[in-house]
């Protein structure tokens, strides 16, 4: 079973490879815009949060967000040649339609979530966006790597939070379970229970295994970055190589062929009867002239 791109998962494929030269044109021209506003859902979200936004400003920037999400995804359905395969593939930018008409529409109750939501796409929008995190996910199936290292780390944090009385909630689970799968383990939340601590110790375990698959699929990517360029620059110089002894062949051939120019001349020159003098011709002497000749 072939596993779709992290891109697909996530909602933000953009469009497809083989889909019409003109939808993949205007695709690319959406991506700059929308790596400013995943930048600037981090500076609405706070100045949200921090409640610095004057009156009617926020709904502003609601209508504003909707707007754009709106207008790229109509654009680019209508382009793309299998629509359902785009909004399939892109049904992220569905949610985020949906879910802030109904606070443009006046359910303001949900205008908190809709930020929060907003904020989670940033890294999708990002991961969609930039060709460099594309293909860091694509190699060795990162992306998959990380998938199961957040599936682990919500198991784990859901799990302790239940067995262990020293956790008093879910969200403290899930810190502790990210805190001790990347190894920092800051110490604030512990398990207090033998259960919990063997349980912890598994987890410790497992977080070095996983650690070590980020890092490393981090440090192959970098390493193949630079033997690429190595490669590339091998490449052309093998170009250069074979196009300076193609010319050296050429001006042998042509020094070959004036070679074979001057040998035909030389022997032509070498063949060619010598004419006599006219003195040579009248035996020594000139012939006469005149009447008397």
């Amino acid at each position: 079973m072939r596993i779709p791109p992290i891109t697909v998962i996530l909602g933000v494929a953009g469009v497809a490879p083989d889909e019409r030269p003109l939808a993949r044109k205007v695709g690319k021209w959406f991506e700059a815009p929308m790596l400013v506003l995943a930048a600037w859902l981090a500076v609405d979200w706070y100045l949200d949060v921090k409640r610095i936004y004057p009156p009617g400003v926020a709904q502003l920037t609601n209508f504003a967000v909707w707007g754009f999400f709106l207008a790229e995804t109509l654009t680019l359905t209508a382009l793309v040649e299998r629509k359902g395969r785009y909004l399939l593939t892109n049904w992220l930018n569905l949610v985020i339609i949906v879910a802030s008409a109904s606070v443009i529409w006046g359910e303001a109750s949900y205008a908190g979530i809709l930020r929060s939501l907003r904020l989670v796409v940033i890294f999708p929008l990002l991961i969609g966006i930039s060709p460099t995190l594309r293909k860091l996910l694509a190699r060795n199936h990162f992306g998959l790597t990380l998938l199961v290292a957040f599936f682990v780390v919500a198991l784990a944090g859901l799990f302790m939070a239940g067995l262990d009385p020293g956790i008093e909630s879910v969200w403290d689970g899930l810190w502790w379970a990210w805190v001790t799968v990347s190894t920092v383990g800051y110490g604030d939340v512990v398990p207090s229970s033998p259960a919990g601590r063997i349980f912890g110790s598994v987890l410790i375990l497992l977080g070095v295994g996983l650690f070590s698959l980020v890092t490393a699929n981090i440090s192959a990517y970098f390493v193949s970055q630079e033997e690429e360029k190595v490669k590339e620059e091998e490449a052309r110089l093998r170009q250069e190589q074979q196009a300076t002894r193609e010319q050296m062949e050429y001006l042998e051939r042509r020094l070959r062929r004036v070679e074979t120019l001057l040998a035909s001349i030389d022997r032509r020159l070498g063949e060619k009867p010598r004419r006599p003098r006219r003195a040579e011709r009248s035996g020594g002497r000139f012939p006469p002239r005149g009447r008397d000749a």
